[in-house]
């Protein structure tokens, strides 16, 4: 985890949690985009990754934003578009899109971390049903430049659990609770066993 803070010195403490992202992937593939530039923080303390449950959907810069939006259409070029639900930008037909135990049944998108570990959402997490037949990417343009360059939002959160480890510095996650055929509303967070 790094900083942003307002004067960012590298190791500054700070309220936001960051996660060291190396690439994005829809389905297996490497969206293409400038890595390098967006997804490290600059001496400036711009760009990098972080958790938040302020902003409802996750945030993309807007060449990363237009970068996912590309990649994921391209992925579902069989099934048929909507019109734009604002604040999205990719919208389909949810008639012609099955579901699963972990929601639509569209490409999984990967977070890469470090190591080769990855953070996987399924469509209860990347989509957003906006009316009954509408089905959204439920990710947003967060602008150019802004001061961090993803921000994962609670959507993308919801029924993932996490586990802070601020001592050393780590983050744990189980991807979509619902494979296991429970909610983060089921988890008894007060067990001492």
């Amino acid at each position: 985890m790094a900083s942003t803070a307002g004067s960012y010195f590298m190791g500054n403490p700070s309220a936001d949690y960051f996660v060291e992202v190396k690439s994005i992937k829809i389905n297996g593939k490497v969206v293409s985009f400038n890595s390098t530039s967006l997804l490290n923080i600059n001496t400036e303390g711009y760009g990098g990754t972080k958790i938040s449950t302020l902003k409802p959907y996750t945030v993309l810069e807007t060449s990363i934003y237009k970068a996912l939006i590309n990649a994921f259409v391209k992925q579902l070029s069989r099934i048929p578009r909507a019109k734009p639900v604002a604040p999205f930008g990719a919208c389909f037909n949810s008639t012609s899109i099955g579901s699963t135990r972990v929601g639509a049944a569209v490409p999984p998108i990967d977070l890469v971390l470090s190591k080769g570990v990855y953070w996987r959402f399924y469509g209860a997490n990347s989509m957003v049903q906006v009316s009954k037949d509408v089905l959204c990417l439920g990710f947003v343009d967060g602008g150019v430049r802004p001061r961090t360059s993803v921000v994962i939002g609670g959507h993308q959160l919801e029924d993932n659990l996490l586990q802070f480890d601020l001592a050393n510095k780590r983050v744990g996650f189980s991807s979509s609770l619902l494979f296991r055929q429970t909610t983060c509303a089921n988890f008894n967070f007060t067990s001492t066993s």
